[in-house]
């Protein structure tokens, strides 16, 4: 873990039960030789008294916006970066609408610091349509969430609302203060599903929600890289800061993926291209007549292959969705098509029932290189894609070694 020394960090604490394990997170960032302030919602004085986390940071904490009229001013200015953990239901609605009612909000609102969220509450809290629309706001403004992780609650259910653990939550701030992983390095990535036509209203496609894509992309962008994604038909807004090309069918995405492949160092493929496609586009509506109808289909390109057997080519992610056989599968189809790295998934009735996959807003992955197997505890799609590029930022530079770490096409 890269040292803290010397970080002004401010520490945001809201009412939940998770607030005992800021506690925790207070005494690591103090180890780490960081400089700390915490500022507490009044609801989490309810959990922890102020005095708990006065005595870990060695520094009064404040609670009450009007105690001192400049308070959120000074605090704003003095932070290095802010991580708000736990932060509750509440105060995401509070920062994602710019409100400034009480302190904490305040400082999230005249900060110019990275602003970390480390999310907790009740599963069907954190589901509730307008939390996530309230995530989906922050996100676009470039705040970092973290988590949450899925597990045992306090209320006795289970399901996605932990607060990631403190050592997870001190990783990603040390992270803040590293150069970017992918700095000078530009990303392609693929999301999505693709749409193959039978006639003027009805197509083949399937599942993919482009969800997982679309938070590699994000996190790729955090990471440093100048991003391309070229997405499928989804409903979700682009990313902050990435260029977004939209396209319909596998022939369009292999297009725009080709045209743009040469300028980039990294290449993810996470997008559902079709395999197939009706052999012959209807040119009117296919009318109800017979009983059985027949559909001659003909197989896609495979783009992922074509920009592997390039030369000079990019480094290869490749993505596999298995309903059986998740390693054989994955792993015969890094050797087939000669990746650098394939990130596999469950998706089917397995991962339907832990809540992953397709359509979900979490995620876990096996991922494969030649010489490797890493996985990817089940957490948040956004958690998981931060994970996957630091893991092919890694990989990435320790196979571009040489000088400027760069490959062979982008020298």
């Amino acid at each position: 873990m890269t040292d803290l020394n010397g970080r002004r960090i401010l520490v945001g604490v809201c009412g939940g039960i998770a607030a005992y394990k800021s506690a925790e997170l207070l005494r690591l960032l103090r180890r780490q030789g960081a400089e700390v302030r915490v500022v507490m919602t009044s609801s989490a004085t309810r959990f922890v008294t102020p005095l708990t986390f006065q005595a870990l940071s060695g520094q009064p904490v404040a609670n009450d916006l009007f105690d001192d009229p400049m308070a959120h001013i000074e605090l704003a200015r003095w932070a290095e970066a802010i991580i708000v953990a736990p932060a509750s239901a509440t105060t995401l609605a509070r920062l994602a609408h710019g409100l400034a009612d009480d302190l904490l909000s305040a400082i999230g609102l005249a900060t110019e610091a990275p602003l970390v969220l480390a999310p907790a509450m009740n599963q069907a809290m954190w589901r509730n349509p307008a939390t996530q629309a309230n995530v989906a706001l922050l996100r676009q403004r470039a705040c970092l969430l973290l988590g949450p992780a899925e597990g045992e609650q306090a209320c006795g259910e289970t399901g996605p609302g932990r607060m990631l653990e403190p050592a997870e939550l001190v990783e990603a701030l040390a992270g803040l203060f590293q150069p970017p992983l992918l700095s000078r390095r530009t990303v392609l990535v693929t999301a999505g599903p693709t749409r193959e036509a039978l006639d003027p209203v009805r197509f083949l496609s399937n599942r993919s929600s482009g969800k997982m894509g679309y938070a590699l992309a994000e996190a790729a962008a955090r990471a440093g890289a100048e991003v391309i994604l070229v997405s499928g038909p989804v409903s979700l807004a682009p990313p902050p800061g990435v260029e977004c090309v939209q396209v319909e069918s596998a022939a369009q995405m292999r297009e725009a993926v080709l045209a743009r492949v040469d300028v980039c160092d990294i290449f993810i493929a996470a997008a559902a291209v079709a395999d197939y496609r009706p052999a012959h586009r209807a040119e009117e509506k296919i009318k109800k007549s017979a009983e059985t109808l027949r559909l001659e289909l003909v197989r896609n390109a495979d783009i992922l292959a074509e920009v592997a057997k390039r030369s000079p080519r990019p480094f290869c992610v490749g993505f596999a969705a298995e309903t059986e056989n998740l390693a054989d599968n994955a792993q015969a189809k890094l050797n087939a098509k000669q990746l650098d790295m394939i990130a596999a998934n469950w998706v089917g009735p397995l991962a339907e029932r832990e809540h992953t996959g397709f359509d979900s807003d979490h995620n876990a992955l096996h991922v494969y290189t030649r010489d490797s197997d890493t996985l990817l505890r089940k957490s948040s799609k956004g958690h998981i894609a931060e994970q996957l590029i630091e893991l092919i930022a890694r990989h990435y530079h320790e196979r571009y070694s040489a000088q400027d770490s760069r490959p062979p096409h982008r020298q």
